[in-house]
């Protein structure tokens, strides 16, 4: 690092999430001296806008990493095994979007609003968790803190750009296609390496990634080990079904938590209305609530629907949404780098 900044590169720069990365590096004013895009072979030469000027996309390679303070890596999990350490051995700390070291117990797994200071036992790499977990997490932060939490029962309804930007295309084609009466062949979701696929326009698919022969599928798995290692208590019950959905941008979930004590209505949305990153929309008899569609482009985790349930005493239900590009993924990546800088 000089007195002028950081060198930040940004692998996968051209992607969807990647995008993000660089456009929320200049909204955030993040310290950069030089920016730094990276992509896959077939990329490299293209040029992206960063601070109003044109910056030439170059291919990811180990040697790339010379002179980089922190790298922002959303590629997939197979470039991040491959580069990532590549880059640490050259001085570079790796902020990894991708699930190739999540659950690594040298690799902290950090979303700001809760676990900061887990970026302070980094080895070189720091995980971003799942896109789904982390606003889970956000919005039970401050319940967990005030009251334990023993058990969590999740639903998610995910958006298709979480899939990609092919994906987001597939769901478009596929709108257009069944409003003109015309023939629709899906080719990528669930999951585009599957033998099958399923038409995403106009349904919704209880899959996302690959299944286990537990019976769930490795996105709810994921959610199930990474909140458990975000939080720090392999104790808390965690469950999840994970289901993709016709929209584009913008995760939902349902949450029912059930607290360790005791609770007040009225002190659960004052905690949650004063939590880092929370925005309180909730009043059903006004038709206030979060939707995936109001929540996109905004970096907050927005609850609503929070009440009591009706059949345990400690139980509590919520609707949390989220961009799942931006606090899901990019601006989450960037979070922990603000946080690392700022513990220097």
């Amino acid at each position: 690092m000089s007195e002028q900044g950081y060198t930040v590169a940004v692998v996968g720069s051209t992607g969807a999430v990647g995008r993000q990365m660089v456009k929320y590096l200049e909204e955030r004013n993040f310290p950069v001296r030089r920016l730094v895009p990276m992509a896959s072979g077939r990329s490299a030469g293209t040029k992206i806008r960063f601070r109003g000027e044109d910056v030439t996309v170059i291919e990811a390679a180990a040697d790339a990493f010379e002179g980089v303070d922190i790298a922002l890596f959303s590629a997939g999990g197979s470039v991040s095994k491959q580069l990532a350490p590549e880059a640490v051995k050259r001085g570079t700390v790796v902020i990894d979007n991708s699930s190739a070291f999540r659950m690594d117990p040298e690799v902290p797994l950090v979303v700001p609003e809760v676990n900061a200071e887990a970026v302070r036992r980094h080895k070189g790499i720091i995980a971003n968790p799942n896109c789904s977990t982390i606003q889970m997490v956000v919005a039970l932060k401050p319940l967990l803190d005030r009251y334990g939490i023993d058990r969590i029962i999740v639903s998610t309804y995910q958006a298709v750009s979480g899939a990609g930007a092919s994906a987001a295309a597939e769901l478009e084609r596929q709108t257009r296609a069944v409003l003109a009466g015309e023939e629709v062949n899906p080719r990528i979701l669930p999951v585009g390496r599957l033998n099958k696929h399923v038409q995403m326009a106009f349904n919704v698919i209880p899959q996302v990634d690959v299944g286990e022969e537990n019976g769930f599928t490795f996105e709810e798995m994921k959610m199930v080990n990474e909140t458990k290692k975000i939080f720090g208590d392999e104790s808390i019950g965690v469950t999840a079904t994970c289901v993709r959905v016709p929209v584009m941008t913008g995760h939902s979930e349902s949450v029912y938590v059930e607290l360790k004590q005791e609770y007040d209505l009225e002190e659960v949305r004052a905690l949650l209305a004063e939590a880092p990153g929370v925005v309180v929309q909730d009043d059903i008899l006004q038709q206030v609530y979060p939707t995936p569609l109001e929540s996109e482009g905004k970096s907050e985790v927005f609850v609503g629907r929070i009440r009591r349930d009706l059949t345990h005493p400690r139980g509590l239900n919520m609707w949390v949404v989220s961009d799942n590009l931006l606090k899901g993924a990019a601006v989450n990546a960037i979070q922990i780098a603000e946080t690392l800088i700022s513990m220097k």
